[in-house]
């Protein structure tokens, strides 16, 4: 496919659909490209489409089944909205650490393909609104789902949930010291937290379900 260069070719690659319930139009807003006029759109569709779709699969699915809705607050940039975005400090990474991150259609420096949304759960922040809550969540996806990388912000629990083809399974967080809750070679990487999620479960909207984590 194409970069899409004209109104009806951006629709058509907006049409895609990633999984059941997300389409690629969902991910392309941004608030850089608005308000600087800029064209947010891959120069590697297809790549952008595999990476979000297992980025939709994988991860944004589980998530909304259990907790409802979803609210995507920032997801594809181009490689010329992040670097406007960085070089404005806007929260932007420089570009080649966003590979595979933000920046869908390039995959990282050791060619793994991935994919980053950042999300609110608005269900599950009305449920658990108080300092150090964030990390009840971070805990129960740590424990269930495959992810790569958690970064989590003040408002509302936002947070940045990547997905890549080779998970470092990393939480971060810009509210408390320290900064990591978990990476690769500390003894809390290890699965099993379910005292540190316990009561999660008021935030589900099928309380009596719980997934199991997708591990061989």
């Amino acid at each position: 496919m194409r970069s899409p260069t004209s109104v009806d070719a951006l629709e058509d690659f907006g049409r895609v659909r990633l999984s059941k319930s997300f389409f690629m139009r969902d991910f392309l807003f941004s608030d850089i490209a608005a308000i600087h006029g800029l064209l947010n759109v891959p120069q590697d569709p297809d790549l952008a489409i595999a990476a979000g779709t297992k980025l939709c699969e994988e991860l944004l699915e589980p998530l909304q089944d259990r907790f409802g809705r979803l609210a995507i607050r920032s997801a594809f940039r181009s490689e010329e909205v992040n670097a406007i975005g960085n070089k404005l400090g806007k929260n932007c990474a420089r570009n080649e650490a966003n590979f595979a991150k933000h920046i869908w259609d390039r995959r990282d420096t050791d060619d793994h393909m991935g994919a980053t949304a950042c999300i609110v759960i608005p269900a599950f922040h009305d449920a658990f609104p108080n300092q150090g809550d964030w990390k009840k969540l971070a805990w129960w996806i740590h424990d269930h789902l495959i992810y790569s990388e958690m970064d989590f912000f003040k408002n509302y629990w936002a947070f940045n949930l990547t997905w890549s083809e080779a998970p470092k399974r990393y939480v971060h967080n810009w509210m408390e010291t320290p900064r990591v809750l978990t990476k690769s070679g500390m003894a809390n990487n290890r699965l099993g937290h379910g005292a540190e999620w316990a009561g999660i479960e008021r935030a589900f909207i099928s309380p009596s379900e719980t997934p199991t984590r997708p591990l061989a």
